[in-house]
């Protein structure tokens, strides 16, 4: 059984509006929308980016070490997963740009593709991504 880290990427969402859903009720849900809250939104994520874990290990210790960016890449081994936001995209854009000059060359188009996506969320601010441990 192997390990891997997959960076799942916002792509799209959609309101849930099944037939089963009384017209009243649906109207709950477009209210919900329009005050933030997000009330029968599906988000769908899509495979981004996925590397085996070992290897995400090593990615992420060329960050500098006891950095905030490093602590939260750290997030994944420790909790599971954890969410790539807006609140992010400067932190981790700066630290990925800065470890390039210590990485191979894997390692290097990982942090490339990376920073394209935290550009895409840079651009859009709903966009947003799931990184989470999978085993096989």
């Amino acid at each position: 059984m192997g390990e891997s880290v997959v960076f799942s990427q916002l792509r799209r969402k959609f309101i849930d509006e099944n037939d089963a859903t009384p017209a009243q009720a649906q109207q709950v849900v477009y209210y919900s929308l329009a005050i933030g809250h997000h009330l029968g939104v599906i988000d769908c994520l899509e495979t981004a980016l996925s590397c085996p874990w070992d290897e995400y290990l090593a990615w992420i210790a060329t960050l500098e070490a006891g950095s905030e960016a490093r602590r939260k890449m750290e997030g994944v081994p420790r909790y599971g997963e954890i969410v790539i936001d807006i609140t992010h995209v400067m932190l981790l854009a700066n630290a990925f740009d800065r470890a390039q000059a210590r990485q191979n060359a894997q390692q290097l188009a990982w942090s490339k593709a990376l920073l394209s996506m935290l550009h895409d969320i840079h651009q859009e601010s709903a966009i947003y991504l799931m990184v989470r441990r999978l085993r096989d």
